[in-house]
């Protein structure tokens, strides 16, 4: 099974709840759906920068994205004793069982 493993920090300057986590989320999925949008000319705009540098955007926002979702799951383990390992071993038993994974 191929991995890509991103380790991120936890964020120590911020006391974040599960609701401004959420928020956040969204907010930094939006801009990602902006970035690929542009790419794609799907937002009406005539863009005129590069193909490289849109990936780079595209890849910032990305990991935008996972480092708010790591945050929330910062809280949900110390805020709410949620077993995240536990948790990721149910979450690949369900990609398996749906066929989105096959474990070698």
């Amino acid at each position: 099974m191929q991995k890509k493993i991103v380790a991120l920090p936890k964020l120590n300057n911020l006391s974040p709840t599960i609701e401004s986590t959420a928020l956040k989320l969204m907010e930094e999925a939006g801009e990602l759906a902006q970035a690929i949008g542009k790419l794609r000319g799907l937002s009406g705009e005539a863009e005129k920068r590069g193909e490289q540098e849109v990936m780079m955007i595209i890849t910032r926002e990305l990991l935008d994205v996972a480092q708010t979702a790591v945050s929330m799951m910062f809280v949900l383990e110390e805020q709410y004793g949620v077993d995240l390992e536990r948790a990721r071993q149910e979450h690949i038993s369900k990609l398996v069982k749906k066929g989105y994974l096959k474990l070698e």
